[in-house]
């Protein structure tokens, strides 16, 4: 696909802009000197949320939104100096485009927002089970619990297909496929699944048998999953 300027210089009045209304002469014009000596405005910034792939299905890129975007001022404002940073954040972590670009650009609302969030999730893991995704661990009312490496596969397995039922050759043929792994049979499953029940002591139900299939896994109340959303950083154009 052609990024071939789809945006033509602005003409003398640009129709997104609103014409500014005459000054009536009783009001009293806001000039530079009626505001306070500290607090004097120097320049703004847009937030804007746009991925690539809106982008590209928009027919554009986000390098040439920005040229448009700085052209469009060259010519409005001549004098203005101009800076464009482009947000990063990691795939699949979720949210909305633009909530991602202002907590990227450290945009106090959002960062307050977000140091508020994490607050609330510190204090969520006092209690209940916390299964950690991204961090691969498991809280047991604020404890870490001591899961092997297998253990949590099969419980990250089961969460994220919360409540469908997975048949024992199904969690076989997911979870050892590596040729050093000694695979299982289907009753080692069940070992497996003991041992991590142990561990979950007195949330052990949330992890079902069900009898002549497999097991399942039903979220309670007091069980909270952390999927994991990563920090956007900023990177200049």
């Amino acid at each position: 696909m052609s990024n071939i300027a789809l945006l033509e210089r602005p003409a003398t009045r640009t129709p997104h802009l609103r014409p500014v209304p005459p000054i009536v002469e009783s009001a009293a014009p806001v000039a530079p000197a009626d505001l306070p000596a500290t607090r004097s405005p120097r320049g703004f910034a847009l937030y804007v949320g746009l991925d690539e792939i809106k982008a590209a299905e928009a027919g554009v890129s986000l390098p040439l939104l920005v040229d448009a975007l700085r052209r469009t001022l060259a010519e409005l404002a001549p004098g203005a100096d101009t800076h464009a940073t482009v947000a990063l954040a990691p795939h699949g972590s979720g949210g909305r485009d633009l909530d991602v670009v202002r907590l990227a650009l450290q945009e106090p609302g959002a960062v307050a927002r977000a140091k508020a969030a994490t607050e609330t999730e510190d204090k969520d893991e006092d209690y209940g089970v916390t299964v950690d995704i991204s961090r691969k661990r498991v809280l047991i009312d604020g404890e870490s619990a001591a899961f092997t490496y297998k253990e949590f596969e099969l419980l990250q397995y089961l969460v994220l297909r919360e409540g469908r039922t997975i048949e024992r050759s199904e969690l076989v043929d997911a979870l050892w496929q590596s040729p050093d792994d000694e695979t299982p049979g289907e009753r080692t499953i069940d070992v497996h699944v003991r041992r991590l029940r142990a561990k979950l002591g007195r949330y052990e139900d949330i992890v079902r048998t069900v009898r002549g299939i497999g097991y399942r896994f039903d979220r309670h109340a007091d069980v909270v999953i952390r999927y994991g959303h990563g920090t956007p950083s900023p990177d200049r154009f």
